[in-house]
């Protein structure tokens, strides 16, 4: 018999460093456990923010699906930016062609492409809503 799913949670932490906060205070489990689980899990990680999603059973028990690092954070290591452009059409820096699709690549379980020029055009879209120039792709 299946379990009953009681919530279904998006939340983000930095690989390897999960604890016990508000972040997860409504999601009724047994935190210490969640967070072992989750730094085990991500300590290959290190420094990236970790996207997951988590699903609570009645029983209190847990399920958690990690995604992908987000694109903006990619695109601003990738750029060596500390904060992305306040305004769009300000330029703050410049992507080559090989980080974009080395990026999508990275991206692609977690994006709604078909194909990785679909994932390198959904990418460019995030770095141009940052103020990143893409090379190599007409504006």
């Amino acid at each position: 018999m299946s379990k009953k799913v009681v919530r279904v949670m998006k939340i983000q932490f930095k690989a390897g460093q999960a604890k016990p906060g508000p972040a997860l205070a409504g999601a009724g489990i047994q935190m210490p456990k969640f967070c072992t689980a989750f730094n085990d899990q991500t300590k290959d990680r290190m420094g990236e923010t970790v996207p997951v999603v988590l699903t609570v059973y009645e029983d209190k028990s847990f399920d958690f699906i990690l995604k992908t690092a987000p694109a903006s954070e990619m695109i601003k290591k990738a750029c060596n930016l500390k904060k992305a452009a306040s305004d769009s059409k300000q330029t703050v820096a410049t992507l080559s062609a090989d980080k974009l699709k080395e990026i999508a690549e990275y991206k692609m379980p977690d994006l709604n492409a078909i194909d990785i020029e679909g994932a390198m055009k959904i990418i460019a879209g995030t770095a141009r809503n940052m103020g990143v120039k893409v090379e190599g792709l007409d504006a």
